[in-house]
């Protein structure tokens, strides 16, 4: 069974969250921090600070959207200041 991830990227630049998810967690890392990734692009360098780990893609991206929402934000500032 394929795992997927749901990640939290912080940029060193300007310390704003980037949150995405995907099924290989270290290329997709790598693609971010070597600019590929377009919104990401010119707030490098990013620093992972927190995965999660799913079953499904489908679950994985049910997280990602849930970090993405107001309550979710509110969950995240909680969590890391």
């Amino acid at each position: 069974m394929a795992n997927y991830y749901t990640y939290i990227l912080i940029s060193e630049k300007d310390q704003k969250r980037y949150i995405g998810s995907t099924s290989d967690i270290e290329k997709r890392i790598k693609e971010h921090n070597q600019g590929i990734v377009k919104s990401t692009k010119n707030r490098r360098p990013l620093k992972l600070i927190h995965t999660e780990e799913f079953n499904t893609k489908k679950e994985a991206m049910k997280r990602e959207k849930f970090y993405k929402s107001g309550i979710g934000r509110e969950y995240l500032k909680k969590l890391f200041t």
